[in-house]
């Protein structure tokens, strides 16, 4: 029985099933008909990764879109980017944090200045037209609060500057500050001692001045500066440099003409008095003239001649502080006309109004000298006089008055009693 049931391999592999023969494979390359190239079948087949190429690479990304619009490469872009109509300087609209500018190549190759930054001490903004911003901030802090120095270099960085120019004495630290700054050209004047050691690294061009004090240089003190700007180049010749001259913006002007009326004088019948010695931080004194300021008893003999005349003129004092107003009102008298300046702009507006300007070696002078307006100017001697004002013998409007002694205090007032009576009124005409 058990024999019956008992089968041999041989029978049950002959009543399995057979199986169809395995297609003949007779190549091994396939022909994609996108491309015509013929390509690996391994190459196509699906490859693990080595971990130890790139640890933190997952794979591909399943959120991110792969046939967006970089899938072809470069997107497409305008040929020029729309203009913005409510920005008066040309750029562009641009995402922000890009300040881009289109320009022609042109003016790339020649180095054009289209756009300059001066770090200049004092309100000198108010006297120029082509000043489009303005920004507070004090380069003679040796020590700066690091928020104002570091908004400071952001605002400086965020406009693109072909020029930056300095008129303080760098050391190191504001030559860095010049640097930071992006600006193509770095121009400015380094010390003339150890103090300059590593300066000139970080800046385009430099100038060393003789002494420590750049006013020491009086009306030329920023002469090399000057001539550097307007060396020749690319077929254009040194460039003069032309006379100091000062603009009035109509604002300015307005905002003065109210200002002075309310002191009692009128336009044109009232002459400057600017120089009076003072003990304020805030003075008049010049940084490259320290005998410049007259006492008080002085102005009241000069004021006193000037309302004397049947002229109808008027001295007007120009303090620095408010606390001068009670001393000129004890030594000249009550009805004094007094104003408070607080910036070379409203100076500047206040002389081109005035008939004439009576002043020492402070920066009515400059001022009253670019407006062409009547000056009596008085220095402590004959050498301050020509290195402030190399310009006077051209000048039939001014007139200088030296001390003989070298001291300020002992000049002739008889003298300056004499010049002043030759200012007259200013027609109104010709100040409108």
């Amino acid at each position: 029985m058990s024999t019956s049931m008992a089968t041999t391999p041989t029978t049950a592999r002959a009543m399995a099933p057979a199986r169809p023969p395995a297609p003949r494979q007779c190549c091994r390359y396939l022909v994609l008909p996108s491309t015509g190239h013929r390509r690996s079948i391994a190459a196509w087949s699906a490859k693990k990764k080595n971990p130890w190429l790139d640890p933190f690479d997952d794979g591909p990304d399943e959120e991110f879109d792969y046939q967006g619009m970089f899938s072809g490469g470069k997107q497409e872009e305008d040929p020029r980017p729309p203009e913005d109509p409510a920005n008066p300087y040309g750029f562009l609209r641009f995402p922000q944090g890009y300040n881009p500018e289109l320009d022609s190549l042109a003016s790339k190759v020649r180095g054009d200045v289209r756009r300059a930054c001066c770090v200049v001490s004092g309100g000198v903004y108010e006297m120029c037209k082509n000043v489009r911003y303005a920004n507070v901030y004090d380069p003679d802090d040796d020590w700066p609060e690091p928020t104002e120095y570091t908004h400071m270099l952001g605002v400086l960085k965020n406009r693109y500057y072909d020029l930056i120019v300095s008129t303080r004495l760098a050391g190191l630290g504001h030559a860095l500050f010049l640097f930071m700054s992006s600006a193509r050209d770095k121009v400015g004047y380094v010390y003339p001692n150890v103090n300059s050691v590593g300066a000139g690294l970080f800046l385009d061009e430099m100038f060393k001045p003789p002494t420590n004090n750049l006013s020491d240089g009086g009306y030329h003190m920023y002469k090399d500066m000057l001539e550097w700007i307007g060396r020749p180049a690319k077929d254009v010749p040194q460039q003069p440099t032309p006379p100091l001259r000062v603009s009035i913006s109509k604002k300015l002007r307005a905002y003065v003409e109210d200002k002075y009326s309310r002191a009692g004088v009128e336009k044109g019948k009232y002459v400057v008095i600017h120089g009076i010695a003072s003990d304020s931080v805030a003075n008049m004194k010049s940084r490259g003239d320290d005998d410049c300021l007259l006492p008080l008893e002085h102005w009241a003999q000069i004021a006193k001649e000037i309302s004397s005349g049947d002229k109808g003129l008027k001295p007007l004092f120009v303090i620095p502080h408010e606390k001068h107003r009670d001393e000129i009102e004890e030594e000249v008298g009550e009805d004094a006309n007094i104003l408070f300046i607080t910036t070379p702009g409203q100076l500047t507006c206040l002389i081109n109004d005035s008939a004439g300007v009576v002043a020492t070696n402070t920066s009515a002078v400059q001022l009253a000298n670019a407006r062409d307006k009547a000056c009596v100017a008085l220095f402590s001697s004959a050498e301050k006089a020509k290195l402030f004002l190399p310009y006077v013998e051209d000048k039939s409007s001014c007139t200088v008055i030296s001390s003989a002694t070298g001291k300020l205090i002992d000049i002739d007032i008889n003298a300056v009693k004499n010049t002043v009576k030759d200012f007259e009124p200013a027609p109104s005409f010709a100040l409108a």
